[in-house]
């Protein structure tokens, strides 16, 4: 399964796509669509949103995984960050894929393996779980932690799912 990871914000959405061939996790590409805080807000939202709307149908993934607002100190901060992330949503659903959501939290237990670890933690697994050369950009290495998060849900919620049929069944 082909996962697209977003980390939305209005300065920089990162990006990271990766493979999952059973329990294997492949690196396929990784960034972030960057805009100019002198731009109207609408006009980053289009940016993004395009970006976004054009990796989708250059790397086909089979979803999209989103990570959750924190909350902010600036509210007029954390209210541009929504933006980003419903131009995040927006994106995958209009695209036909199926989109999760997961909180930083969640993000760092499945990526570290705990919830409170730092940024350069994040970085540093990343770069090992994929195998990468050298750490992602801090914005895309976000992003790849949200797929690989996505990846390990869903690989545990489907096995959950067929647990629970084979006791019915």
């Amino acid at each position: 399964m082909r996962i697209l990871g977003i980390d939305p914000g209005s300065k920089a959405t990162g990006y990271g796509f990766i493979e999952q061939q059973g329990n294997r996790l492949i690196h396929i590409d990784n960034g972030a669509i960057f805009t100019h805080s002198k731009d109207d807000l609408a006009v980053r939202l289009q940016i993004i949103y395009q970006g976004l709307c054009q990796l989708i149908e250059k790397y086909q993934p089979e979803a999209v995984a989103v990570e959750q607002v924190f909350m902010a100190r600036n509210p007029a901060s954390a209210l541009k960050l929504g933006h980003a992330r419903g131009i995040a949503l927006l994106a995958g659903i209009n695209a036909g894929l199926p989109v999760a959501e997961y909180s930083a939290l969640q993000v760092k237990s499945a990526v570290v393996g705990y919830g409170r670890a730092g940024k350069n933690q994040v970085q540093h697994m990343t770069k090992i779980l994929l195998n990468l050369p050298e750490i992602a950009q801090e914005d895309a290495a976000d992003a790849l932690a949200v797929a690989i998060c996505h990846a390990h849900s869903h690989h545990m919620n489907r096995q959950t799912n067929q647990t629970a049929q084979t006791k019915r069944g």
